[in-house]
């Protein structure tokens, strides 16, 4: 792997505009905001911002119901505002990529409004049926719900149904979109629940626990199929990429998606390391164990062509306060957390905040939350009769708020002026980006200088990846590239831990001041081999 494509070489930054920035002071985040901290990002190291959804939207679940894909939701701003954050990023050497959202539409979206008559040509734009089947939704529930007289698909929440891409007038309607922003300057795309998008029949799926029906949709060959005509017909007119939210996939069903001679998407995220502290799904925790974690993460790292590397984003909790020791060692375990995303194989990906070790939200009440999805499944526990302190636990451990609180740029927050649109973190006052920027020792500046590291170096950018040592705590694993190598060693716990074999070479970067010979609690190292 001797060159490179930009987007393989490249620190992704993953920004959620509602949290990120507030240049008006009315509490939401907004593109205007995002211009204002380009320099901040550009002295991180940060290559590519993938934007979360900034389209015109009902905001049934924040964005991710589209209504008008050529436009900006008011909130965040204006198309001349857009227009302005790609040029001025590009000013900074900074590429934009944006979240293409094409399993579904809102229900406000001027498509849907037209199919719910059935004479109208947008009808097949959609799934409507007689009778529904017996699929069920991401959300939980019924995928289908009642419109006048018949019944359409949602996979996703009711406001968000799917569309028909056995239509190719759907296809066609994707690939105008995607050539009116890709003809703006941006870089690609991070495509949402992409292996989801095509149904092969409609027929009764198996009862599961969960996601009955899921055979009929999941990684289908239709799917492929579309997937391959966007690359053709879209993508390799531009030089941009693509990166694919994948649901439940195997590292084989990855490498279908991202081989080079497939020519469909260039990385997928896998979701098989987050879902090692939970039975079934996300909102019933086990004890993290960083045994299995690690082990998982190793093998997509030995088997997948080319990975995303990510450790936290819009969905997912806060990583310190997950896979780390967010109050007794929070600054040692975002370190080694930093250290290990940033040291693997492929491309890594942060998301905002994580740099200065931003933690869970740990509300106290529901009433503090915002999130569609928090919301039902407290609604679920209570019909179930889960006790309220069970059901605020499970928010706390899962909730999608963990990770869309406000940036916390100074101690009062800095976000905005006003009342955000969700409650800031407390500990705003001791975890921003102004204190941290001034501290040498501080997790922003261990990420720029690892960063930094990594950008020049080819043996953490094109580097093979082998696995050393795994136990229960211990993660040791080699990059080589061209007959030198790194050895990074992390003890995941807050036990004081053995080597367990002889290290000889040069330290390169620690997230303790001093090396000793043991390895300290939450302790990472970057030791350069001596040959």
């Amino acid at each position: 792997m001797s060159n490179l494509k930009f987007w393989q070489d490249a620190i992704v930054y993953q920004i959620y505009p509602r949290s990120f920035m507030d240049s008006n002071n009315d509490g939401i985040g907004d593109i205007p905001g995002i211009i204002s901290k380009l320099d901040y990002l550009k002295e991180l190291g940060v290559d590519i911002i993938w934007l979360s959804p900034v389209y015109d939207s009902p905001n049934d679940d924040n964005g991710y119901d589209i209504r008008d894909y050529k436009a900006i939701h008011k909130d965040f701003g204006t198309m001349e505002d857009m227009d302005n954050l790609i040029l001025e990023a590009k000013k900074r050497g900074i590429r934009i990529i944006m979240d293409l959202v094409i399993n579904h539409t809102s229900d406000e979206h001027p498509w849907f409004i037209e199919s719910k008559n059935p004479d109208s040509p947008y009808r097949n734009y959609y799934y409507w049926r007689d009778k529904p089947n017996n699929w069920t939704s991401f959300f939980s529930g019924s995928a289908w719900t009642k419109e006048n007289d018949a019944y359409y698909l949602h996979l996703f929440s009711k406001k968000q149904p799917d569309l028909n891409f056995h239509n190719p007038k759907v296809l066609d309607e994707v690939k105008d979109i995607m050539h009116f922003w890709l003809k703006k300057g941006i870089a690609g795309f991070r495509c949402d629940v992409i292996n989801v998008i095509f149904k092969n029949t409609l027929d009764d799926g198996k009862k599961r626990l969960v996601l009955t029906g899921l055979e009929h949709y999941h990684s289908t060959e239709g799917c492929h199929r579309v997937l391959k005509t966007l690359r053709k017909e879209v993508m390799d007119h531009y030089e941009a990429f693509t990166v694919g939210e994948t649901v439940l996939v195997t590292t084989k069903q990855a490498n279908e998606l991202i081989l080079p001679e497939r020519e469909e998407l260039d990385m997928v995220f896998g979701f098989e390391h987050m879902e090692t502290d939970q039975i079934n799904n996300k909102w019933f925790k086990t004890k993290f164990k960083p045994k299995k974690f690690m082990r998982t993460i190793s093998r997509w790292q030995k088997e997948v062509y080319w990975n995303a590397n990510y450790l936290e984003n819009h969905d997912q909790p806060r990583s310190v306060s997950r896979f780390g020791d967010d109050k007794m060692y929070h600054k040692e375990s975002a370190k080694m957390l930093a250290l290990l995303n940033l040291t693997l194989k492929g491309t890594p990906y942060i998301y905002e905040g994580q740099e200065i070790g931003m933690t869970n939200a740990y509300f106290k009440s529901i009433d503090e939350y915002e999130d569609l999805e928090s919301k039902r499944i407290y609604a679920l526990g209570k019909k179930l009769l889960f006790p309220k302190w069970y059901r605020l636990k499970m928010l706390r451990n899962a909730s999608r708020d963990n990770a869309r609180q406000p940036m916390q740029w100074t101690k009062t927050g800095g976000f905005t002026l006003s009342t955000p649109w969700l409650k800031e973190n407390p500990n705003k006052q001791y975890i921003n980006v102004f204190d941290s920027s001034k501290d040498p020792d501080s997790i922003l500046n261990f990420y720029k200088k690892l960063i930094k590291i990594r950008k020049n170096d080819d043996i953490l950018k094109k580097g093979s990846f082998n696995d050393l040592y795994i136990s229960n705590a211990i993660f040791i694993y080699e990059r080589v590239y061209d007959g030198e190598r790194y050895m990074i060693v992390l003890n995941m716990s807050k036990k004081i831990k053995r080597y367990p074999f002889e290290i000889y070479g040069d330290l390169v970067i620690s997230n303790y001041p001093d090396r000793a010979n043991v390895l300290r609690s939450y302790e990472g190292l970057m030791i350069k081999v001596s040959k």
